[in-house]
């Protein structure tokens, strides 16, 4: 069952989901999911391997169907998109090998055709940085050249909303800094980016939030930089450990030998407050990164 919001008109988000469910071969994929990005942000979407980050990617642009909820793109149904509002979209899937018994121009030519506003200038001028011939046939460029091929080919239209699928992991370091300089130039546009990746330097440079997929939901939504800054690990004797994160918004908690245990715990004055209190009682509070937010959000 497909259905579109009811977005302000003049004013749709680029991408509004409400309790998408997916199941795939018998098995829940997506479990009542929700999720907003507002225009200009650019979101990194988190989760382990087989979390379905690709399958909520392909469902909200319409790629593929889906058992129940609402997903909005740009106040549209995605599977019943306008040219115009398929004009605006940019995506880079997972896996580039496509159009493989077309030479890269002839791919570009073809998808050139369907966007009013396809920019030759950035695809040549990214064609001769990244060294791609456009008269060499796509099944004989490497791994990372198609990457790139596919990469051009979504910047190419200059869209609102890009959508990237794991978009650098056939990219070495060189490619992979040369094409977040592309992505902060969108950025500095007004581009909305949607970024899946497991490298999360790469995120770190770029994301201004981040979402964590954990059981087919979103655990976690929030600015990178507010989630970093206000994000803790609490460690010491569980009895004092819980009184001292009741009613905290405690992101993964772990029992460790010795009657002790650790907490993942995003600070608030109330919390503060109450560690202030608790001095001398054996709790230990430690900075996290974004490596470590990742681990515990995902298990």
């Amino acid at each position: 069952m497909n259905a579109v919001l009811n977005p302000t008109p003049g004013a749709a988000a680029p991408l509004s989901i409400r309790g998408l469910t997916k199941m795939y071969e018998g098995k829940l994929v997506l479990d009542e999911l929700s999720l907003d990005v507002s225009a200009g942000t650019v979101l990194g979407l988190l989760g382990r391997n087989g979390a379905g980050k690709s399958t909520l990617m392909e469902c909200a642009l319409g790629l593929r169907d889906f058992s129940a909820g609402q997903v909005s793109l740009f106040g549209e149904d995605p599977m019943k998109l306008t040219d115009t509002t398929r004009a605006r979209l940019g995506y880079v899937p997972q896996d580039s090998s496509i159009f493989e018994w077309l030479t890269a121009g002839q791919m570009l030519d073809y998808f050139a055709s369907f966007y009013p506003r396809w920019n030759t200038a950035k695809v040549d001028a990214l064609m001769q940085r990244w060294g791609i011939e456009r008269s060499k046939g796509i099944s004989k460029l490497s791994g990372g050249q198609k990457q790139r091929l596919s990469i051009i080919r979504a910047l190419a239209p200059d869209p609102e909303l890009l959508v990237l699928d794991e978009p650098v992991a056939a990219l070495d370091p060189a490619g992979r800094r040369d094409f977040l300089r592309e992505l902060v130039d969108s950025v500095e546009r007004g581009t909305t980016i949607i970024f899946s990746t497991h490298i999360l330097t790469d995120l770190e440079r770029i994301a201004m939030d981040v979402a964590f997929l954990r059981n087919g939901k979103v655990a976690v939504q929030a600015p990178l930089d507010e989630l970093i800054d206000a994000t803790r690990r609490i460690t010491g004797p569980a009895t004092a450990l819980r009184s001292a994160v009741s009613g905290a918004a405690v992101l993964s908690h772990e029992s460790l030998p010795g009657q002790q245990a650790s907490s993942i715990v995003r600070m608030d004055s109330s919390l503060e407050r109450r560690l202030a209190a608790a001095v001398g009682e054996g709790l230990r509070v430690e900075t996290v990164g974004l490596e470590d937010i990742f681990v515990e959000l995902t298990k």
